[in-house]
């Protein structure tokens, strides 16, 4: 298995930029890794893809030197194992409601004896068999990277026990589900949604965790990092296109 830098970034109190990935198209994957983003996120919770796509995605990642870490459809173990099984280095687990869920996706993504993973060596991850299997589960626990969404009430609720679970890497805020959760929806920016995560960020920070959200643009990107937020995931492939095209048709046309 490949060395997760991303990982290894984040523990060493370094930020992180990576970006949603909503298309299908691997050279669109390549593009965004040879830019210099640090990691791409793919997003199979609100696109459909299939299993094929998925697998190019990933392979297109590594190309460009970059993991691809996937946010998965659901939370269940089934979905955490087929990411990882496709070659992964990591998961973004959505609609966490509790620690004991957070606890059920970190047991889902990791082998014995941190979790409960299912194990077959002739995955894409296990290099078709061509890894040792003690081997294969020692890297894959090291490096495969554990993010929980916190984006709804039983997630805030519960927020310093998902803190405290040792495999959970990185707290991921979902300001648009959050604001949703709160009563809000279509209000991401606004102040009770912006309280929620300085909270959670100030708790995670205290406890060594790091902590990842969306942004917009790289004003607000900016203005996060400096927040203490390490792991970014900053725009998407579908809105950089939709942004560039606005751009250049303004320009054109005034």
């Amino acid at each position: 298995m490949r060395e997760n830098l991303v990982k290894q970034r984040l523990k060493n109190g370094q930020n992180c930029i990576g970006t949603m990935v909503r298309t299908h198209d691997p050279a669109v994957v390549e593009v965004l890794g040879y830019a210099g983003f640090d990691f791409v996120a793919i997003d199979t919770e609100h696109m459909t893809m299939n299993d094929e796509s998925l697998v190019d995605l990933v392979r297109a990642a590594v190309l460009a030197g970059m993991p691809a870490i996937m946010r998965v459809r659901t939370k269940t173990p089934g979905e955490i194992l087929r990411a990882l099984d496709m070659g992964a280095l990591g998961v973004i687990v959505p609609q966490i409601e509790s620690a004991a869920e957070a606890q059920a996706a970190v047991r889902a993504a990791k082998f014995a004896p941190l979790g409960s993973r299912g194990m077959a060596n002739s995955t894409r991850a296990a290099r078709y068999g061509f890894l040792d299997l003690k081997e294969y589960a020692r890297l894959s626990n090291e490096h495969t990277l554990v993010v929980i969404y916190c984006e709804t009430l039983g997630a805030l609720r519960e927020i310093d026990e998902i803190i405290a679970l040792e495999q959970v890497d990185v707290i991921f805020i979902g300001p648009t589900d959050l604001a949703q959760a709160l009563g809000i929806p279509g209000e991401p920016d606004h102040p009770q949604v912006r309280e929620a995560m300085e909270t959670v960020t100030r708790k995670a920070r205290a406890a060594g965790k790091a902590v990842g959200t969306v942004a917009a643009d790289a004003e607000r990107a900016r203005a996060l990092m400096a927040g203490g937020i390490q792991f970014i995931a900053l725009s998407s492939d579908l809105a950089m296109i939709a942004s560039q095209a606005r751009r250049h048709l303004q320009a054109l046309r005034s």
